[in-house]
């Protein structure tokens, strides 16, 4: 009798083991599936905080020059300029802006931008002028990334003197801030500063450059780079997004970059008496810095879905 009871309780333990194994397998592949829909939208995005966050519109903030462009009186920002995050990005897969940059033909410059590279070896700025003694619309500066490779002309040696930085190069599929500086720029003195998110990543000196009153500047093109007189795209167009393309006509500091960069991707300029234009690329190719550089766009489309591999500073 004893034993027959202790049969049927261990037949009713094997069937709730029985019921509990099945129990976990079934649940347990649920939860597997689970992790791994989680884990891919993840990965696509979903879940970043940019993807909730606040969003600018398309010329919220604005700089206001009262005594006209490139006066530096009384100037200030004006609307929606706290640094929230812009609605749309620039996607340039090999479209490009063109602009009239009316005073980037100085010894002394810097030119900061958010860019989010899909391929590697990508061109993204060009800068032409017209040189005595050399063919009209060289480049007078360019800027090549993966790895950041800087170009300007040269009077020196007559022609383009190249720059590699081949141990710094912009990650792709993420959202990064490169910024150039030039200062002390002359006949055969200066020095060129290369910034990745806001760091000093490389620095060459004796770089040269061209003075101001050279002649009229033909214009800059964001979205490109090359060299050759008429400039020839050099790796073709640049692909990708881009974001909050800023230029100066001084050299900012170590520190006026790394206040830049915590910003974040919306971030508005600094100095802004030193501001020649403003392209946040929010939705247009509009100049804000009060200039009146508006750019020109040609394939370039602006998209709201630009937030992956975005991380705020």
């Amino acid at each position: 009798m004893e034993r027959e009871q202790v049969g049927k309780h261990l037949r009713r333990r094997g069937k709730r083991l029985q019921s509990a194994m099945e129990y976990l397998m079934t649940y347990g592949w649920a939860i597997l599936i689970i992790a791994v829909v989680l884990g891919a939208l993840f990965q696509l995005g979903v879940f970043n905080p940019a993807n909730f966050a606040p969003k600018a519109q398309p010329g919220a903030c604005n700089v206001y020059r009262p005594d006209g462009p490139y006066s530096k009186s009384f100037i200030n920002l004006e609307g929606v300029c706290n640094g929230e995050l812009p609605e749309y990005a620039a996607n340039l897969n090999q479209g490009y802006i063109t602009t009239l940059n009316a005073e980037n033909n100085l010894p002394a410059y810097t030119l900061s931008f958010w860019l989010y590279p899909t391929s590697s070896s990508e061109s993204i700025f060009q800068s032409y002028t017209s040189i005595p003694g050399a063919a009209p619309a060289c480049p007078f500066y360019y800027i090549v990334t993966n790895p950041v490779h800087i170009g300007s002309w040269n009077l020196n040696y007559a022609g383009n003197w190249y720059n590699s930085f081949t141990s710094n190069s912009v990650n792709l599929n993420t959202w990064s801030m490169l910024t150039v500086t030039l200062s002390g720029g002359g006949l055969g003195t200066g020095t060129i500063t290369v910034y990745i998110n806001g760091a000093a990543v490389d620095t060459l000196s004796a770089q040269e450059v061209a003075s101001a009153g050279y002649g009229p500047d033909p214009g800059s093109i964001i979205g490109v780079g090359g060299s050759g007189c008429p400039g020839t795209v050099e790796g073709g167009g640049f692909q990708g997004n881009i974001a909050n393309f800023q230029a100066y006509n001084t050299s900012l500091s170590a520190n006026e970059i790394q206040a830049l960069y915590l910003e974040g991707i919306g971030g508005a300029p600094i100095k802004l008496q030193n501001l020649v234009g403003w392209w946040p690329l929010n939705g247009n190719a509009n100049d804000y810095s009060g200039n009146e550089n508006n750019g020109v766009p040609t394939n370039v489309v602006y998209t709201s879905s630009w937030t992956n591999g975005y991380t705020a500073p």
